[in-house]
């Protein structure tokens, strides 16, 4: 549960499109080898790529670095026409 008395901060960092490090992380909702969805203190995270895997992961810090080859890193924050489609509504659209 994100603890709203604390001021909200994420960083993320891409090195060469190959390793992923994402601070703020509460939770790791799905993954495979072409997509990860994070939930973090900011909103849901979407990351695409081929070969995916998570090099590390440790939800009590708040960390994840993901290895592969990353394509995209998108948002999910619910504006917008796909308002009524829930998250995987919005994953498969």
């Amino acid at each position: 549960m994100v603890d709203h008395g604390k001021a909200k901060r994420q960083e993320i960092r891409l090195l060469n499109r190959r390793l992923l490090e994402v601070t703020g992380v509460t939770n790791v909702d799905s993954f495979d080898s072409e997509a990860f969805l994070l939930e973090t203190e900011l909103g849901f995270l979407h990351v695409k790529g081929q070969n995916l895997h998570i090099k590390s992961l440790d939800l009590d810090q708040g960390t994840v670095a993901i290895e592969g080859s990353v394509n995209s890193l998108s948002y999910l924050d619910g504006a917008g026409p796909d308002k009524s489609k829930g998250f995987l509504g919005k994953l498969f659209k």
